[in-house]
Order: C-alpha cells, then structure tokens, then sequence
C-alpha cells in the first residue's frame, strides 16, 4: 500500500497514464528511478528528503530503489567486488533514472554521496553506464538556502551523460522542515518537491527508448570501429 500524501491535491498532480508507459523500444514497465542520499546520520535530512521524494515516485507509478550508502568503503579502499559497491552498481544498472540529494558541507556536497558517484565506473565498453538517464537533484542546507550542492552535481550530472532536468530543489534549514515523524511538512518547499518528481517522471517517460540514439556519438563510433578493426587484423597465435 502506498503512503498517503497529506499535503498534496491529488486533483491538481498529473500522473502519468499507464497506456503513456511504452517507450520506443517496446518498453512497458513502469520507470525504474533510483534514489541516492548523502548523509549517515541518524536523522539524516537527505535521507529524509529522499524517501518524500521516493513516496512521490511511487504515487506517480514509478518503480523505486534507494541506496543506503551506510557501510560503503571509500572509492579504491576496497575491490570492486564489495557487496555494498555491487550493489551500487547493480542499481545504476537497473534503473532508467534517478535523484540525487546531498547536504552542503563546507559549501560543498558530502563526501559520502561523492563517494558513491566515484564508484560507479566511468565506463563500461565505450559507454557509461549513466549515460542517457534522467536524472533530478535535491539539496538540504542546515542554513540559509544555498546551491552550491546542486551547482556540483549538475556537473557532475553531464559528465557521467545523464539527462538533468531543468527544475530542482534546495531546502534551506532543513530542521525546520520535517516533523518528529520524519515526514516533511506543507511548504513552498514541498511544494517544489512535487514539481521536481512530477518532471523527472515527464522526461524519464519521454525519453525511454531514446537515450542511445541522443547520445550516440561519433568519437565513440570511431572508437568502436577501430577496436574492431584491431581485433579483425590481429594476427592468430
């Protein structure tokens, strides 16, 4: 059974129609979206702005998986094989898009969600494997409202290739916003929330099936003919 949303007018949202759900590669199922955050803490705040975002995904129909970075090595202190980084992996693997939301330390995003960035591999063949998802970015601040963390990972966004929604959201004092029960209250600020899922479910629909076709590149192309070529001409032992 999903959540009930108490601060959202279902009249007003528009959920995608399941008969929209097919993608020009015959695609039916609904969006994978994975949902990573950058804190540890007990009451993590990007943890908590994430699972709101996670309850929104699911209204809208999406498929969701969140990563829990507790207990994730450091990038290169530990082979690939960690169970945890698999895992990561994995996920990356399966889904056609994700959130990302991290606090601002020291005015920049947390080294616990860079970390997990890091690990996911730069490449896989000729591709990343980020490369043509969608992808939509949150931020938390102790303070006064900040991007700093979003600024970072909007870069970061278009250097592992991902498709970056236009829209985003910053939560400043971040405290202030949830209750005692973790959920987070009617605000502007939640307001906002709904509107950066809501797009991310757009453009992640609109999308599945064209990401390889948009982001097919000819230095690529090139790249994998010559490798070809090396293999064909290579002389037998």
């Amino acid at each position: 059974m999903l959540d009930k949303l108490p601060h959202v007018e279902d009249r007003l949202l528009q959920i995608p129609d399941p008969r929209h759900w097919q993608g020009t590669d015959g695609a039916s199922h609904a969006p994978r979206i994975l949902l990573l955050y950058g804190s540890n803490r007990e009451r993590s705040y990007s943890r908590l702005l994430t699972e709101e975002a996670e309850r929104l995904l699911q209204h809208f129909g999406a498929q969701t998986r969140i990563f829990h970075p507790a207990g994730l090595p450091l990038p290169d202190d530990a082979p690939a094989t960690h169970p945890q980084v698999q895992q990561l992996r994995d996920l990356v693997s399966w889904s056609e898009g994700q959130v990302w939301c991290s606090p601002e330390r020291h005015g920049a995003m947390s080294g616990v969600f860079k970390s997990q960035i890091d690990w996911i591999p730069l490449n896989s063949g000729a591709l990343r494997p980020t490369q043509g998802k969608t992808l939509a970015i949150l931020q938390v601040c102790g303070g006064s409202q900040s991007f700093n963390s979003l600024n970072q990972m909007r870069v970061l966004g278009r250097w592992m290739r991902m498709v970056t929604i236009p829209n985003q959201s910053s939560v400043p004092k971040a405290f202030l916003e949830f209750d005692d029960t973790g959920r987070m209250k009617p605000s502007p600020y939640y307001d906002r929330l709904v509107d950066v899922m809501e797009e991310l479910m757009k453009f992640t629909l609109l999308l599945r099936g064209h990401g390889e076709y948009l982001l097919d590149r000819y230095s690529e192309r090139k790249e994998s003919a010559e490798e070809l070529s090396r293999r064909v001409n290579q002389p037998a032992t």
